[in-house]
């Protein structure tokens, strides 16, 4: 059976794929390339969901949002049966982003120094406020993504029954909230990215 036939195929040969390629790299260089922990391994995880979460996050804004405009009613197909995956995908990707980094700062005991921009807890030098920042701006997508996006977007599918007054509003109001997303992944990432444990990109 081709594991590429299905999605959940894909997943464990992905995966696979990298541990038995990690492995080979950590004997060719004597061990010495990866340690691989339970912090690392949920770190891995965290960029995994976070990759897949912000991918949809830019599909919808980028892709799916302009199409669907301009196909106008030939676009029925897109929100009856694509909409509603992708929103699944895109809904617990969100999920899966903040619980990994948030298991990930635990076990590595730095939770506290990020999630007060370093001013409590401890964690390496310079590491709080920078990472603090994508954090703070990362979770305040994930609540948009649940509290409002995805709320609007079962009345604009019709998954909640909705006049078509609400089903304009709803749809404005996701919309409004998703472009928010966007332009909040975009220090987001660049403050995850600058904070690596005391260096920081930001100083260059």
């Amino acid at each position: 059976m081709n594991p590429l036939n299905s999605i959940k195929g894909v997943w464990i040969l992905g995966f696979v794929l990298a541990i038995v390629l990690a492995v080979i790299v950590n004997l060719v260089q004597g061990g010495a390339w990866l340690e691989f922990n339970h912090a690392e391994f949920w770190r891995w995880i965290h960029v995994i969901a976070g990759i897949t979460w912000i991918g949809l996050l830019y599909y919808f804004n980028f892709v799916q949002i302009p199409a669907v405009a301009t196909a106008g009613s030939e676009a029925a197909p897109i929100n009856k049966f694509v909409a509603p995956v992708a929103l699944l995908w895109f809904r617990w990707a969100a999920v899966a982003t903040w619980v990994s980094g948030a298991i990930y700062l635990m076990l590595t005991g730095w939770l506290l120094h990020v999630f007060t921009l370093g001013f409590a807890g401890e964690g390496p030098a310079g590491y709080g406020l920078p990472m603090g920042i994508g954090v703070w701006l990362g979770t305040i997508m994930a609540l948009n993504v649940w509290l409002i996006i995805w709320p609007n977007q079962k009345k604009v599918l019709g998954i909640v029954e909705a006049s078509d007054e609400a089903k304009a509003k709803a749809k404005q109001l996701a919309k409004m909230a998703s472009r928010t997303n966007v332009v909040l992944s975009i220090p987001m990432l660049l403050f995850m990215v600058a904070a690596r444990g005391g260096s920081s990109i930001l100083a260059l």
